[in-house]
């Protein structure tokens, strides 16, 4: 995925979920976040971020932030991608075959997954998490306690009672990382959700992402630990 219009800026304050203020060539400005996420070891005060600048009369602000360098380390928080990237990589790997259809936004029981996949027989169920939360090389999620991410692990779980098949994709939208975990710190309810769930059949895998300032592609997997470190 390319992004258009990439500037580079620095992170000032965030005033709330919605809206961080950025220096750019020395002048303030009103930058989107568009990921609601908490990033607070990502979002600190004169971290160098990357963001893309649109025609301001079609929106309340100027820029969207995209990116954000923790030390050497470039990580993407657009909330929006995952799923871009997810379905890129699959159709370009034939994943799920070389006739698979995959559809987006399919509602199942009382909630909306991101992708509804057949492919001969298959019926596949399958929902997208973006990562970007990472400690000494281990990326972990939620970065926040999340009762929408265990209901969809539930109603995923249900789906396979039903037979279908059923996946959590966690896209790590970083390199080199070691290996990833639930949070189980932060929420332990959605770790136990996903260890019951991937017993009873759930498939789980990680996407790592080559990234630059202006682009993004979701690329290798990497292993998931779901044991509670």
């Amino acid at each position: 995925m390319i992004y258009k219009n990439i500037r580079k800026a620095i992170f000032m304050t965030r005033p709330n979920r919605f809206i961080a203020h950025i220096l750019l060539e020395g002048k303030e400005e009103i930058c989107h976040v568009k990921n609601t996420g908490r990033c607070k070891e990502l979002l600190t005060p004169g971290a160098e971020i990357y963001v893309q600048e649109f025609d301001e009369t079609k929106r309340k602000t100027k820029y969207d932030l995209i990116s954000v360098y923790k030390g050497r380390r470039l990580v993407n928080i657009d909330s929006q991608v995952p799923n871009k990237l997810f379905r890129e990589w699959a159709e370009r790997n034939q994943f799920f075959g070389e006739d698979a259809t995959i559809r987006p936004e399919f509602t199942y029981g009382q909630s909306r997954f991101d992708f509804y996949v057949e492919s001969g027989a298959r019926k596949i169920l399958i929902e997208i998490k973006g990562v970007t939360l990472e400690e000494h090389g281990v990326v972990l999620f939620p970065d926040a306690p999340t009762q929408r991410g265990v209901k969809h692990i539930q109603e995923l779980q249900q789906a396979l009672d039903k037979g279908m098949e059923a996946y959590l994709v966690f896209i790590i939208q970083m390199q080199g990382v070691h290996y990833m975990s639930p949070n189980w710190r932060t929420h332990p309810a959605f770790g136990h959700a996903l260890v019951q769930a991937e017993q009873a059949g759930l498939k789980i895998m990680a996407l790592d992402c080559q990234l630059g300032e202006d682009w993004i592609e979701a690329r290798e997997f990497v292993e998931v630990r779901l044991g509670n470190f």
